[in-house]
């Protein structure tokens, strides 16, 4: 799969490195993730959406999370270490919702699960392009000296700018409809459009 690795324009690259560096329960994530000392790592999706949407509204609580999605690639783990990383890092922050997941290895069950294949990936940053809206295929990582580092293959213009739009890479119109629904982003973030 073609990736295009839109660099995010450097303006709302700061601007999403300040939000992040800004919540106490965000950098809290970020430090946890890097704590499992995985390779190629990011907290990404809806993590970082609602990071962004709820400063962009004003809101002083954050929004609930289904899931903080920490994504990490491994091409050279075995498949069963991605549960252990799960159960470590759920010990060590239980008040979190993590998800934690290999993206080297969600081809092997992603047609299970949502029923149609997925062909293997080669980088964090390749599997970041292909989550399901231009919004939320933005991850963000923290260096052992405290560098934020952000992976946008889409760059961040949809996120900052509070669009919703399908990204064709894995998610069928179908299925970006239902998710749109039960997310119901306009209703949680009046300022969002969803095309």
């Amino acid at each position: 799969m073609a990736v295009c690795l839109t660099l995010p324009a450097e303006e709302h690259s700061e601007k999403l490195k300040a939000i992040a560096r800004g919540s106490a329960w965000f950098m809290h994530a970020l430090r946890a993730a890097r704590s499992l000392g995985l390779p190629s790592w990011c907290i990404g999706a809806g993590a970082v959406r609602n990071l962004v949407w709820d400063h962009l509204h004003g809101y002083a609580t954050p929004s609930d999370l289904a899931d903080i999605d920490l994504a990490y690639f491994d091409e050279q783990e075995l498949p069963e270490e991605e549960t252990r990383h799960q159960e470590i890092i759920a010990h060590a922050c239980p008040n979190l919702p993590w998800e934690v997941t290999n993206q080297a290895h969600v081809h092997l069950w992603f047609e299970k699960y949502f029923g149609y294949p997925a062909t293997p990936l080669h980088s964090l940053a390749e599997a970041v392009a292909t989550w399901p809206e231009f919004a939320t295929s933005v991850g963000i990582g923290l260096d052992e000296n405290d560098a934020l580092h952000i992976i946008a293959p889409w760059g961040l213009g949809d996120l900052f700018e509070m669009r919703v739009r399908r990204n064709p890479a894995r998610v069928s119109e179908e299925t970006f409809l239902n998710r749109t629904r039960s997310k119901r982003y306009m209703e949680r973030w009046p300022k969002v459009r969803v095309l």
